[in-house]
């Protein structure tokens, strides 16, 4: 049995002219053990090291200064958490009075039970039969939607989900991207216009799921979770072209939210949704989602 693979090599994909053009706007990578500049004069900061009264880099990554301080940013690292900011999360563990949840970032994250909203939404404090009954609230895997609450002296994040738009997902797909890729903007809920819904989480995870009535969400505190409804093909098709047109962007390294996941989507409209994982097909999304984000933005 023959198969025909179309192969396309990366050699082809780039514009040599204009990489030469644009040489002295690109900023200058790194590699680990690299000089940076004399020590004599400036403060050593994250990623570097002193040796031999020079400055180096300790990971790959883009030089950062700031007045007198040097630092290198590297090109992939894991979550860091600011205060505020929206994640999508994974409960591994069932401690006692919290959850331990996975944020993507370098320490495990805790979700405290006085954190979270219970069941109907009452406001109370919480007794030992709330303790008894969090397995019931929230189980090892359960996906959460939350935000960072504070930042502890050791990196550890401290969530909470006393919001009714936060608490537990219930159908849809989780992609998961670098970080660095997720724009930080004001609102991370998002219903596109083409009939799904995602969650941007600053952590680089991202849930799409189907677009909710207004009357189905906030019911039960968060804790709502309807896994026997049935969802509609045409639905689960939209959420499958979504998570495609998500991880093309991601691939060709341009910045996720609304407005670029939902250009992405209207250009990937002439492929069918498996022809949305060749490379050829991921190229050429990137490409037309760049060129309207640049018409957009003049």
């Amino acid at each position: 049995m023959s198969v025909n693979a179309t192969i396309s090599l990366a050699l082809d994909r780039v514009d040599w002219n204009a990489l030469a053009g644009n040489q002295e706007k690109l900023p200058r990578v790194f590699t680990p053990g690299e000089v940076l500049m004399p020590e004599a004069g400036f403060m050593r900061g994250h990623g570097t090291f002193v040796e031999d009264e020079n400055i180096k880099a300790s990971v790959a990554g883009v030089i950062e200064k700031v007045n007198k301080l040097i630092s290198v940013r590297p090109l992939k690292s894991r979550y860091v958490g600011e205060i505020g900011d929206v994640v999508v999360a994974r409960v591994i563990e069932v401690q006692q009075k919290r959850w331990r949840v996975d944020t993507n970032s370098r320490l495990d994250s805790v979700l405290l039970l006085s954190s979270v909203n219970l069941p109907g939404g009452e406001l109370r404090r919480r007794s030992a039969e709330d303790e008894q009954m969090m397995r019931q609230y929230l189980d090892e895997g359960d996906l959460i939607s939350a935000e960072v609450q504070n930042i502890f002296e050791e990196g550890t994040l401290s969530l909470y989900t006393r919001s009714l738009k936060y608490g537990k997902l219930s159908q849809g797909i989780l992609v998961k991207v670098f970080p660095a890729l997720v724009k930080r903007r004001k609102m991370h809920f998002h219903n596109l216009s083409c009939g799904a819904s995602v969650i941007l989480g600053n952590n680089g995870y991202i849930w799409i799921s189907p677009t909710k009535n207004e009357d189905q969400e906030g019911g039960e505190g968060g804790f709502a979770q309807n896994l026997s409804e049935v969802v509609p093909r045409h639905e689960r098709e939209i959420i499958a072209r979504v998570r495609n047109c998500i991880l093309a962007l991601a691939k060709c390294k341009l910045m996720l939210y609304d407005t670029s996941i939902q250009y992405a989507f209207e250009e990937s409209l002439k492929y069918d949704v498996h022809e949305l994982l060749q490379q050829h097909v991921i190229y050429d999304i990137g490409e037309q989602t760049q060129a309207r984000l640049r018409d957009a933005d003049e």
